[in-house]
């Protein structure tokens, strides 16, 4: 038979809280300056200025990631790329690259045309997005 009483070495500890703290949901802040904090742009528009603002940078940058939808989206860009003399570029393994300019984890290819190389950065979580430009000293095929 077991027994509801508590170990020898078990301690019930007290501990004081302030009286500040003991208010439990107290507002610390008003429904309007909550309000006031809120990005009041709809998604649609805080995608475009975000798009404008990366369009300030060279695409496949950081700053300026080619937008994809998935894997997929991404072999697929790269199936299509060719360098300035319309030979297939040389991809190496994709790395993880941070946060890119729209909040989300990007990843990036080194690439080689001839003798040089650049490093390409894609952000897969745009679905709907299909990318129809090319990155400087590159070209897109249909």
């Amino acid at each position: 038979m077991r027994s509801l009483f508590l170990p020898a070495f078990a301690a019930i500890v007290l501990v004081a809280v302030p009286a500040s703290a003991q208010r439990l949901g107290a507002r610390t802040t008003s429904a309007e300056s909550m309000v006031g904090q809120m990005n009041q742009a709809s998604p649609d528009e805080e995608m475009r200025a975000l798009v404008a603002a990366a369009d300030a940078h060279p695409l496949g940058s950081l700053e300026n990631p080619i937008r994809v939808g998935g894997p997929q989206g991404e072999r697929s860009y790269l199936s299509r790329l060719r360098c300035s003399d319309g030979a297939v570029p040389r991809i190496g393994d994709r790395n993880d690259a941070g946060v890119g300019a729209f909040g989300s984890v990007v990843g990036s290819f080194a690439l080689t045309c001839g003798g040089s190389s650049t490093r390409l950065i894609f952000d897969i979580y745009h679905q709907e997005h299909v990318e129809t430009r090319a990155p400087e000293g590159f070209v897109l095929t249909s």
